[in-house]
């Protein structure tokens, strides 16, 4: 699957009404770990078949960076059900990333 771009229009939608986890890679283009974790997450989605892999530009969507505290980036969120189920800061391996979707 490929990375759902997330903006204030698609993301409840996209994550709060999904039925499967999804993880929101919470981004900035300016910030060099984001950059360094892009083709880990590009990787993610193309393997995982059972949960949902987003970004969303922090910059472009201030509001709901604000609403789910995200104060550094990158934050990795995982939502289940509408809520948050765990959250990440800073640059994690791979096996790390797919382990909180579990």
């Amino acid at each position: 699957m490929a990375v759902v771009h997330l903006n204030k229009e698609n993301f409840k939608s996209e994550v709060l009404d999904s039925k499967e986890p999804v993880l929101v890679d919470f981004w900035a283009a300016w910030c060099g770990p984001c950059q360094m974790l892009g083709p880990v997450i590009e990787e993610i989605a193309g393997e995982v078949t059972d949960a949902k892999i987003c970004k969303l530009d922090v910059d472009e969507n201030q509001e709901l960076a604000k609403e789910y505290r995200v104060m550094s980036i990158p934050t990795l969120i995982v939502f289940k059900d509408g809520q948050i189920a765990k959250r990440e800061v800073g640059v994690k391996p791979k096996d790390e990333i797919l382990q909180m979707l579990k």
